[in-house]
């Protein structure tokens, strides 16, 4: 419902509707449609974030974790669009508000700045792990929200990531990982 028509027009009736249950039921258990947001947003978040530890975890050196954690995160988000758009369409009104969602918010960006941080000590990236991890994220989210849309027209996602991180890599005078790595 949130995707269908934006958490400002959707009712708690209107959710209590399409799972099945009488229109006070979700009262129970969540303070408003904010509190339901923030759960949804945060157990996809906490998706996307395990499905990130897990690339970086398979994968067999530093090298190789870049390349890695691209795929899963475009995996992810051709895979689960509907949970990637809850996570990056939406603001969280008063997200102070939500520290479940903080801190899957905050896995899910340790995890694409944490692999960075060990391509640095590899010797394999110079610079700041914060600000390349974004880079890197930009990268990936530009590419995927051009993807989701049908907005890379004649053009493969793919090979747009490789040659953007060819670039990247270039930028900071290190050897980029192949299509092999």
């Amino acid at each position: 419902l949130f995707i269908e028509r934006g958490p400002q027009n959707v009712t708690m009736r209107q959710i209590a509707s399409e799972v099945g249950v009488s229109p006070m039921t979700p009262y129970r258990y969540f303070r408003d449609k904010d509190d339901i947001l923030a759960t949804v947003r945060a157990a996809a978040f906490n998706r996307f974030a395990a499905t990130l530890e897990t690339a970086v975890a398979s994968a067999p050196d530093a090298r190789s974790k870049g390349r890695a954690v691209g795929d899963a995160y475009v995996g992810f988000a051709k895979s689960h669009p509907a949970a990637y758009q809850l996570i990056f369409s939406f603001s969280q009104p008063d997200e102070d508000r939500y520290p479940e969602l903080q801190a899957a918010n905050g896995r899910a960006q340790e995890t694409m700045v944490g692999y960075v941080r060990e391509m640095i000590e590899a010797g394999l990236l110079k610079g700041d792990a914060q600000l390349i991890g974004y880079m890197f994220w930009a990268n990936l989210h530009g590419i995927v929200v051009l993807e989701l849309a049908s907005g890379l027209r004649g053009m493969d996602g793919d090979t747009l990531r490789e040659k953007i991180m060819r670039t990247l890599y270039a930028g900071m005078q290190v050897t980029p990982p192949t299509l092999d790595s």
